[in-house]
């Protein structure tokens, strides 16, 4: 049995996509555990570029098994364009795509309520997609969300929908003063319900069956660490747990059954929206990193908020997932850096901390302590083998790797798959 869990250990957009896209080819099942469509991997195969936004990256290797768990949060619309967007790229999903009949549903009221509650907010804003995550987890913890399974049951599905419709239309109009949109949404999702309706069953039981039989088994979180609804910048976060132990309540697997956690970093820092981010560089650096890291979001396109690497954020990563190796992205952007600041803790008041500050608050406060590294200046994009690196790119690797503790046992030089070094020796290298 092998079964590992691939996170974002930062802020998300950590290309996370690519690598498990990557590892995937190691793995019988690859599975989703948590979030929405907001989510966003970007993978290029066959010279094409994908998006997926729910369906896991797995899918795009022939013969391989994709599973969307229980908690992720399901907008039928994204998924059937989603399906859509395969099939013309020649991807065949059938019996291969699995579905939990537990996953809750998002709805276009989800995405009203969110768009009209955040521009309530003002200059307070989190930053949300509104593309509905938010409250259709807020639905599933107050126990009237409406579930898969529940659309593969048309008479049951329309009562649930029309009970539901029912009270969001009064809040948002006491709330906010405008009354829901809801025509023809009953049919319109009964309609992708019967597209969807081949892959849709027990995915817990699907899972636990595969590692029964010996099968491996690779799951895929959505967004980062530091966006995890517990452990992340509260409030600006997303809603449901983008750590390790999210693979366990996302898909229905006890924790005994996993045998290691992979963290991603890219080799600087990047955060989207609003809240605190300590090692956000200033415009004219930031600018650049934007520029050649192509930093703007794979679904939104939103620019993203770009910084130096921090090691306390990577720290605290590595405790609360149990990293048991890293995956470092995009080290070729720094190829034109002559000079790379890497934060090594925080202060704050004067006193130097020895934990992740629980409060966005004071995290907004914080000031990051530095360690100059040199830059190597020269081209790495695409470098397949370590023993072609600069040396001042392995010197940063090892300082990483030496700071937390942990294995750095995969590196990425560029988008393609290809474009990755497999460190020798490491437990990743033998888990592939």
């Amino acid at each position: 049995m092998k079964s590992i869990v691939v996170v974002g250990a930062q802020w998300g957009d950590e290309g996370k996509g690519k690598v498990v896209d990557y590892l995937a080819a190691s793995f019988d099942y690859i599975a989703r555990c948590a979030g929405g469509h907001n989510a966003g991997h970007t993978v290029i195969f066959n010279g094409d570029r994908f998006v997926l936004q729910l369906i896991p990256c797995g899918i795009l290797r022939s013969g391989k098994h994709a599973v969307i768990g229980s908690g992720v949060v399901v907008d039928p619309v994204a998924l059937v364009a989603e399906l859509d967007t395969l099939e013309k790229g020649g991807i065949d999903v059938i019996g291969r795509l699995h579905l939990s009949n537990r996953a809750h549903l998002i709805f276009p009221y989800h995405r009203q309520m969110e768009k009209a509650a955040e521009a309530a907010r003002g200059a307070g804003k989190i930053g949300t997609t509104s593309r509905g995550i938010g409250p259709a987890y807020e639905d599933k913890m107050a126990r009237h969300g409406i579930r898969v399974g529940d659309l593969m049951n048309p008479p049951r599905f329309r009562e649930k929908l029309e009970r539901v419709i029912s009270e969001k239309d009064a809040v948002c109009r006491a709330t906010y003063g405008v009354p829901l949109d809801t025509a023809g949404m009953a049919e319109q999702y009964l309609a992708l319900g019967e597209r969807i309706r081949p892959l849709v069953g027990d995915a817990s039981v699907l899972i636990n069956g595969a590692l029964d039989a010996g099968r491996s088994v690779l799951f895929e979180g959505a967004q980062g660490t530091m966006l995890d609804i517990d452990f992340g910048t509260y409030p600006y976060v997303t809603s449901s747990n983008a750590i390790a132990g999210g693979a366990c309540t996302g898909l229905g697997v006890g924790p005994t059954r996993i045998n290691g956690v992979v963290g991603v970093t890219k080799a600087y820092t990047t955060r989207v929206g609003s809240g605190p981010f300590p090692t956000e560089m200033p415009d004219l650096e930031a600018t650049e990193v934007r520029d050649r890291g192509k930093e703007y979001g794979a679904v939104t396109g939103r620019p993203r908020r770009c910084g130096w690497l921090d090691l306390a954020v990577l720290q605290y990563a590595v405790r609360i997932n149990g990293i048991s190796s890293l995956v470092v992205t995009k080290l070729d952007v720094f190829d034109t850096q002559k000079e790379i600041q890497v934060c090594t803790g925080y202060r704050y008041k004067g006193t130097l901390l020895k934990q992740m500050p629980a409060s966005a608050e004071d995290l907004a406060e914080v000031t990051p302590e530095y360690r100059a590294l040199p830059g190597w200046q020269s081209d790495t994009y695409g470098v397949k083998e370590s023993g072609k690196l600069p040396r001042a790119a392995v010197d940063y690797m090892k300082f990483i790797s030496d700071f937390l503790g942990v294995e750095v046992g995969m590196i990425s030089t560029g988008p393609e798959r290809d474009a990755t070094i497999v460190c020798a020796g490491t437990k990743l290298a033998a888990w592939i």
